[in-house]
């Protein structure tokens, strides 16, 4: 196994391009636990931790622009206002030692259907930035899972960063593991509410081949929440809504038996929590009674 460390993301661009098959590694929290495990011996690895632009942020009026190195404990720490969903399903993510060295970068290009940051992800509307030698783009992250551990990304590609929305109303976001910590997602719920599109978002992880959203789920409380007149009164939801909602939710599912769960508890705790995130991110919606300071 050969080492590539570049400097400069020129670099790194130009040896992605001469070696397609370079698997990239800044935190190393999935990456290392394969190579440990035996599980996949890449021909080449593609060092990042000395390419400073992956570690930045940027806080725009619209959108935060998240370098893909930036570590979760410091979305965490400093982008909790703009990026609520992100942030809460950072706290899920392993250990403190892991929070320090992983990244949104890394749950992206792994594209495991477990990974914590998926859910919220898509319930935010997020755009991954790729780049290569041959230049950049944006992939929709509703475009950007195309199978199982499999992504977007042509073969000379590299992510650069994250363009997230900035939060103009509550988030939430839930996960099922054996334990509080140090564990992969059974299975996990990110709901996102956007009151200036009167729109709602969802994502949902490890209940599929791939993450992805409640699509039914998501017209049914965005139409029952504008013919409700609810977005303006921030009247108390029906408990029948709720359950529709989870219900839809649910459905969206495709998982399967593992040793972690089987798929009819996958489907039954997807419900549990889109209910529960519903009825946090309405109690914080009506506390408000607006969109969110600070917010577009």
């Amino acid at each position: 196994m050969d080492f590539l460390r570049p400097a400069t993301w020129e670099e790194a661009l130009a040896a992605k391009a001469e070696h397609p098959s370079a698997v990239p590694i800044a935190g190393g929290t999935d990456i290392m636990v394969e190579i440990n495990f035996d599980h996949r011996r890449p021909e080449y690895l593609l060092d990042l931790n000395r390419v400073e632009p992956l570690t930045e942020w940027e806080v725009g009026a619209d959108t935060v622009r998240l370098g893909a190195s930036v570590p979760y404990s410091r979305i965490m720490e400093r982008l909790r206002t703009e990026l609520p969903g992100l942030a809460l399903a950072s706290h899920t993510v392993a250990s403190p030692q892991i929070r320090n060295r992983g990244g949104v970068g890394g749950n992206l290009g792994t594209a495991s259907p477990a990974g914590d940051a998926h859910p919220a992800l898509l319930a935010a509307g997020a755009e991954v930035e790729a780049e290569s030698v041959r230049g950049s783009r944006r992939i929709p992250i509703d475009a950007f899972y195309t199978g199982v551990k499999r992504n977007a990304l042509a073969p000379d590609e590299l992510i650069r960063a994250v363009h997230i929305k900035k939060a103009t109303g509550p988030q939430q976001y839930s996960k099922v593991g054996t334990r509080n910590a140090m564990v992969i997602a059974v299975c996990a719920f990110g709901l996102a509410l956007h009151p200036d599109t009167r729109t709602v978002r969802t994502g949902i992880g490890s209940a599929a081949p791939t993450p992805v959203r409640a699509g039914d789920a998501e017209l049914f409380l965005g139409a029952a929440l504008e013919e409700g007149g609810f977005w303006e009164s921030g009247r108390a939801l029906p408990p029948a809504l709720a359950r529709q909602f989870a219900q839809l939710a649910a459905g969206a599912c495709n998982p399967i038996d593992d040793v972690r769960g089987t798929a009819r508890y996958r489907r039954h705790a997807v419900g549990v929590m889109a209910r529960r995130t519903l009825g946090w991110a309405w109690e914080q919606y009506r506390a408000t009674g607006r969109p969110l300071e600070g917010a577009a």
